[in-house]
């Protein structure tokens, strides 16, 4: 079963940027999907971006476009997001999940029923 490693989070003030980093193991195809998601306290966890490896597809949910990107480094197995101009809101655990597929199937749904995934880094905004 393939592994995620999330790492990054931290505190940091409204404005600010932080770089997410997910190392990844054990996928046994080269047609999958890493993604990150997130979660507030009191809500239900929801899709921020993904980046399929068997091309380059990106997603990018609407209310972090423009401030985050995420990529990857196939060699290191390695995916970032690396989150610029963050707010209040974007205050939540983060988390990276693998699974089959393309960018097309990105949702927490897929991806609980078919991924797998880290155990979440948090990240807060505050200042």
């Amino acid at each position: 079963q393939a592994q995620l490693v999330e790492s990054g989070g931290g505190l940091v003030q409204p404005g600010g940027s932080l770089r997410l980093s997910c190392a990844f193991s054990r996928f046994t195809s080269d047609h999958y999907t890493i993604g990150w998601f997130r979660q507030a306290p009191g809500k239900e966890r929801e899709g921020v971006s993904c980046i399929s490896f068997s091309d380059d597809d990106t997603y990018y949910a609407d209310f972090v476009k423009g401030r985050f990107t995420i990529s990857r480094d196939n060699a290191k197995k390695m995916v970032y997001l690396q989150m610029n101009s963050l707010k209040p809101e974007d205050t939540a655990t983060y988390y990276c999940a693998g699974a089959p597929g393309d960018c097309r199937y990105f949702s927490a749904h897929y991806y609980s029923a078919l991924g797998s995934w880290g155990q979440g880094t948090q990240v807060t905004v505050s200042s």
